[in-house]
């Protein structure tokens, strides 16, 4: 199984800040250490292209030069730099090649991404470019050029946070499914449509949660057919998570990982990930969470290479 770092790429912050940078490595140390079956790859760099499926040719030039208005990098919650830049690129090119290994092989991951709140011409909640949206559009394109009926994509968004900006992408394009479940109160307070949304009240717990992914699965597979999932796979419904709000325990996210990771093998859906927030006050805890779902992406990547092997669909 393949899985694509940009943490080497590091965003400089001021003293204090609230976004744990420092996670990235460490989850690259603690995959290292308990799974080293998994190949880690450096995350190829987004190109104006590329990020231009999905964002204005002025949002990517604004960005890119630093002639992005003030009050818009507040929005985004970091200082512009270069090396902003650079590791907003890195952290989509690792979602796009995620989403082509896991096209080859069942499963794939990116060690960052699920920069959900990032629109077409602007960024916010930390996010600069909407990685799952320019990877969902790039892999279409990529089929269109093999001649290929359009790709149907299901974004799957368990963050705890809405991905509004990925439902703004993509509300007038009935090819991509948005499916968000996420804290009712929580940001973003003015919320964009997905297909479908699943609102959460503070304190649920994993029982309320996983019986809210069923029925949320078994919408999405009423309504729409994918070829491609991309999974959000936030550390952040956890219960000790200072952003979260919810109450997810280690075993409920785990279980929230299967049901997913699931949902894909049953149909034979290839699953693309990233690992979209995790805010915990002990940044091992959000360490932990994360790499329990790249231990499940694991097992179900094994699945897929032990049906091909046998000659299965």
């Amino acid at each position: 199984m393949r899985a694509f770092y940009s943490g080497h790429f590091v965003l400089p912050l001021p003293p204090g800040h609230r976004f744990p940078m420092g996670r990235y490595v460490l989850l690259r140390e603690q995959m290292e250490r308990h799974l080293p079956e998994i190949e880690m790859l450096e995350a190829p760099r987004a190109s104006d292209g590329e990020l231009a499926l999905a964002h204005t040719p002025q949002w990517i030039a604004a960005i890119s030069d630093g002639s992005v208005e003030a009050q818009t990098m507040r929005e985004i919650g970091f200082p512009w730099s270069e090396a902003m830049v650079e590791r907003s690129r890195r952290s989509t090119g690792a979602t796009i090649a995620a989403c082509r290994a896991a096209l080859a092989e069942g499963v794939s991951g990116n060690m960052a991404g699920g920069t959900h709140h990032a629109g077409p011409d602007r960024g916010g909640g930390f996010c600069v470019f909407n990685d799952a949206a320019v990877a969902a559009r790039l892999m279409q394109a990529e089929q269109g050029r093999r001649g290929r009926a359009t790709l149907q994509v299901a974004v799957i968004d368990l963050d705890v946070h809405q991905g509004n900006g990925t439902a703004r992408i993509f509300r007038e394009d009935p090819s991509v499914f948005t499916l968000s479940i996420h804290g009712q109160k929580n940001f973003p307070f003015r919320k964009e449509a997905s297909d479908l949304d699943v609102e959460l009240p503070d304190g649920c717990g994993d029982v309320d949660y996983l019986a809210a992914i069923e029925h949320a699965l078994d919408e999405l597979d009423r309504r729409f057919s994918p070829g491609l999932v991309i999974y959000l796979a936030g550390a952040d419904p956890f219960e000790r998570d200072r952003l979260g709000r919810l109450k997810l325990s280690f075993d409920g996210l785990e279980a929230r990982d299967r049901r997913v990771f699931d949902f894909a093998w049953q149909r034979r859906i290839p699953l693309a990930f990233a690992m979209a927030g995790g805010y915990a006050s002990d940044i091992s805890e959000t360490v932990q969470v994360q790499l329990g779902t790249f231990r499940v992406a694991f097992a179900y990547w094994r699945r897929w290479q032990n049906a091909a092997a046998k000659g299965h669909p």
